[in-house]
């Protein structure tokens, strides 16, 4: 009989599969009780899990601080004040007079209806719902050891306790209170040192996405008490009609038929297309940067793009964006909920024969490319968005289909071997928990990227399901293993699911269709202090952002 122990790795993953599993099911009931035995579940397999980007999550009694404003940054200002969270589809309220609240770091609309009540719109897809809902599973977590320590064995509230809700009431009236004392108190509740407090109060000021750390745990705390004493439950509840819209690509849809129309208005549907999932900036200013400036090479184009990413005095931002919109630049924010604003670039209508320096554009107009640069997706909002964007456009009389040339991804990852900024060439996508792996061929080579001063990685990638539900355990065991992956994200391999249906089963698109993957580092989750919860990659990001869209650019055309 076998008795051959579980690994951590294994351990793990099966906490991820139960959330999951746990996570589907509350969904499709409707409702749940954080702390009801349905909650519970989510509470045990998360613990057990003991992600990275959580930090001390596991540690009885220390708050775990950096993962606290990483979930802050990304829900709704006040929503620990909120005892009920409903999560909704689009569903008419940007119509109402209600103000939206849009967090920092994930853009969604999100309506206070009144002190006890949040509604958070989901537009993105599965992905969304489970991230959302894991960030509200760690701080229910949270909220149990601040309940824990600002009270006694029998269930005595502390005096730590009532002088924190006296500063935290004094704070909301606009009053003056001294902060160190403030923090002395808070810093018993967090189970933290005052020194570790007082940097944590500062570093919650400096966001200003989130209420100060004071109103935070006070809140958090408020309502795990009433909880307790008082039998007020927190709840969570999904609409009826997210529940009907989720899997059925209503946002995709709408999403990719305005790109379609925007094409076909300004005669350029049956051009030769180029589609890149980027940022908003990089691809705009790399090509009308050398329109306007005429810059010699990279290293003249990083420069120009340090100025302006520091806001310099002097720097050509706005004098690039003007030249676009003057030369075959169409901007398409976005109106369907997916969040994924777009580009259009008709580069018939740049200055120079050139795209840039050294690649040279066909003479005749109408072979001259076409590019839909589309904003970052987030995890399977990137199936349902290409998938759609991949179809032929429908018109009444006929079907025209995109003349498609390349798929070019460009996308933020973990990475497992470097450090924040460097660089993943990936040649296969492996999907967690799936048996669906994606081999492709890459047009881009790490050898395309030697030379720069950054690390190269080259290897297979997985697509997790959630960043925030990766542990060490899991992460090496993908590193170690015989997958030997490089790094982690969450949409390549639904970005391949739409690219070869589309190319080898429906036939939309040309069978040999190029594909151009690579990713720059946002963090390292083995490494610690270098989580997505230790911050942005700042002025990091310039360089490995600016070179990847370089070398897409330069690769398409050689």
């Amino acid at each position: 009989m076998l008795t051959k122990k579980r690994t951590r790795a294994q351990e793990s993953r099966a906490a991820i599969e139960r959330m999951y599993i746990t996570m589907r099911h509350l969904f499709t009931r409707g409702t749940y009780k954080p702390m009801g035995i349905s909650g519970e579940s989510l509470v045990s397999a998360l613990m057990v899990l003991s992600p990275e980007i959580y930090g001390s999550v596991t540690d009885t009694e220390k708050l775990e601080l950096d993962g606290l404003l990483y979930v802050m940054e990304r829900l709704p200002r006040g929503i620990e004040e909120c005892r009920y969270i409903r999560l909704i589809s689009r569903e008419g309220y940007e119509t109402s007079h209600l103000k939206p609240i849009i967090p920092a770091k994930r853009k969604r609309n999100c309506y206070r209806l009144d002190e006890q009540v949040m509604y958070v719109e989901m537009t993105r897809g599965r992905s969304d719902i489970y991230d959302i809902l894991t960030h509200l599973t760690f701080l229910y977590i949270e909220s149990r050891k601040i309940l824990n320590n600002s009270t006694d064995p029998k269930g005595k509230i502390s005096q730590n306790w009532i002088m924190l809700e006296e500063l935290v009431k004094k704070e909301a009236s606009g009053e003056p209170f001294e902060k160190e004392a403030a923090s002395a108190y808070l810093s018993h509740i967090i189970g933290r040192t005052f020194e570790e407090t007082v940097a944590a109060v500062e570093k919650f000021e400096q966001s200003k996405n989130s209420n100060s750390l004071y109103s935070i745990v006070y809140h958090l705390g408020r309502l795990t008490l009433d909880e307790h004493t008082k039998n007020l439950d927190r709840e969570i509840s999904f609409s009826a009609t997210l529940r009907e819209r989720i899997g059925h690509h209503v946002y995709g849809e709408l999403w990719a038929r305005r790109i379609k129309l925007a094409l076909e208005e300004h005669s350029l549907i049956k051009r030769p297309i180029h589609v890149v999932s980027a940022n908003l900036h990089s691809v705009l200013n790399t090509i009308y940067g050398y329109q306007l400036l005429n810059y010699k090479d990279f290293d003249e184009l990083e420069k120009i793009v340090q100025d302006i990413s520091v806001k310099a005095k002097g720097n050509k931002g706005k004098a690039i964006y003007d030249h676009a919109l003057k030369h075959g630049f169409i901007d398409l924010p976005d109106e369907s909920g997916t969040n994924i604003g777009v580009q259009v670039i008709d580069t018939a209508k740049l200055k120079k024969d050139a795209l840039i320096p050294g690649v040279v554009l066909p003479k005749e107009k109408e072979k001259r490319p076409v590019f839909v640069v589309m904003d970052y997706a987030f995890g399977e909002q990137a199936y349902e968005c290409f998938d759609e964007l991949l179809k032929p456009f429908k018109k009444v009389e006929n079907d025209i289909p995109l003349n498609v040339v390349s798929t070019s991804i460009m996308g933020k990852a973990g990475i497992l071997y470097g450090g924040k900024g460097d660089l993943m060439i990936p040649n296969s996508h492996i999907f967690e928990g799936t048996a669906d792996n994606y081999p492709f061929k890459n047009e881009l080579k790490k050898a395309d990227f030697e030379g720069f001063g950054l690390g190269v990685y080259q290897g297979s990638m997985i697509t997790v399901l959630g960043t925030s539900l990766q542990n060490r355990d899991i992460l090496t065991y993908f590193m170690e293993s015989s997958w030997k992956a490089v790094g982690l994200e969450m949409e390549g391999a639904h970005y391949q699911k739409a690219i070869q249906s589309a190319s080898k089963i429906r036939r939309s698109i040309r069978h040999n269709v190029k594909v151009l993957y690579a990713y720059y580092a946002s963090d390292n989750p083995l490494e610690t202090g270098s989580t997505l919860a230790s911050g942005a990659l700042g002025m990091e990001g310039v360089k490995p952002t600016y070179l990847i869209t370089y070398k897409i650019l330069e690769k398409l055309f050689s």
